[in-house]
């Protein structure tokens, strides 16, 4: 009977036990669960100081309302005037409106951000805002490198420009850059949103860019970083490459010009194209082709900053400062003759 009763009560206990450790399994499942599953991010900026906030503030929108003008103008004047509806003012033309989009991405939300208390964005908000940046950003250097090809065809072989730089092969080349941005970002956001965000869910950056929300994730990101090297890779240096080839083939085709101003004449053509090109791409590479580990949150900023802000700001202002067609075009739609120039 004695056994019969410590048996009882053994296998109670044991049933007790048994449901404890089952609530308990229960509860950290939900929990984890309720942690993984993380609504909206905080995006920190560059300072908490009110008084710095307004002076960002209102430099970023000069910055931005002057991109803005500059890009639309530019686009209206290849537009307006047909002796620009040449290959080089239609890349020109796709790359202000670019410039003109990938600064609409961040800096409208920036400014809410500084002006206002509440600095939180979506779930959603934050990787349809990512997925947009990448796309504009990978179409961007391949459209480069589209500009490059068209200074070398213009410069090495100038009796065979208007058949080797036909309408179809531009469209080809600008619609080609578009789809490799709209894949290649897909990739990018993807592996980045696949992980799980437990918490904190505060961003060191000023918009949702992949190198600062990988830092938030609660598992191991060094998948991610060998997936950024490599398409940081192939969309980055091959691109370049490509760039770099070509003006080889341009400087070599520019020393062979008897005249100097000949030769002044075809590098003006291109110190633009190269002046854009490093301010956009040098910057690019550090950021996405270097590991997570050694990302300083400060130096991203600056980084991101410079590619995404003031590249588009200084794009306008290289490209018509140093082409006399712009400037021809800009006082003709302004009513002023070339006399007045």
């Amino acid at each position: 009977m004695a056994v019969e009763e410590s048996l009882l009560v053994f296998k109670k206990s044991f049933v007790t036990h048994r449901h404890l450790i089952s609530r308990r399994k229960a509860t950290h499942s939900q929990s984890w669960k309720n942690q993984s599953s993380v609504t909206e991010f905080i995006l920190l900026g560059f300072s908490r100081n009110p008084r710095t906030n307004w002076i960002l503030f209102f430099l970023f929108l000069f910055l931005y309302l002057f991109t803005v003008l500059g890009n639309v103008l530019i686009v209206t004047l290849i537009r307006a005037d047909a002796r620009l509806h040449t290959p080089m003012y239609f890349f020109l033309s796709i790359l202000s409106l670019l410039d003109l989009s990938y600064a609409t991405t961040t800096v409208p939300q920036m400014l809410i951000h500084l002006a206002s208390k509440s600095k939180t964005i979506s779930y959603v908000g934050c990787v349809v805002q990512m997925y947009v940046f990448l796309t504009l950003g990978i179409t961007e250097t391949w459209i480069f490198a589209a500009m490059a090809y068209d200074r070398y065809v213009a410069i090495c072989y100038p009796l065979h420009y208007g058949v080797k730089m036909s309408q179809t092969l531009c469209v080809l080349l600008a619609v080609s850059s578009a789809l490799c941005g709209l894949t290649c970002a897909l990739v990018y956001t993807v592996f980045a949103m696949n992980l799980p965000y437990c918490g904190p869910n505060e961003i060191n950056h000023f918009f949702c860019e992949i190198p600062a929300v990988l830092k938030l994730a609660c598992a191991d990101t060094s998948l991610n970083d060998q997936v950024d090297f490599i398409l940081g890779f192939i969309l980055l240096l091959i691109p370049l490459s490509l760039i770099l080839a070509s003006y080889v083939r341009i400087f070599s085709a520019i020393l062979k010009i008897r005249s100097t101003q000949g030769r002044i004449k075809a590098f003006s053509t291109c110190a633009s194209h190269i002046t854009v090109v490093t301010m956009f791409c040098i910057p690019c590479m550090v950021m996405y082709m270097r590991p997570g580990s050694e990302a300083s949150p400060e130096d991203d900023k600056k980084l991101a900053l410079f590619y995404s802000v003031v590249s588009a700001f200084l794009n306008p202002i290289i490209y018509s400062l140093r082409n006399k067609d712009v400037k021809r075009a800009f006082f003709k739609l302004v009513g002023m003759s070339e006399d007045t120039q």
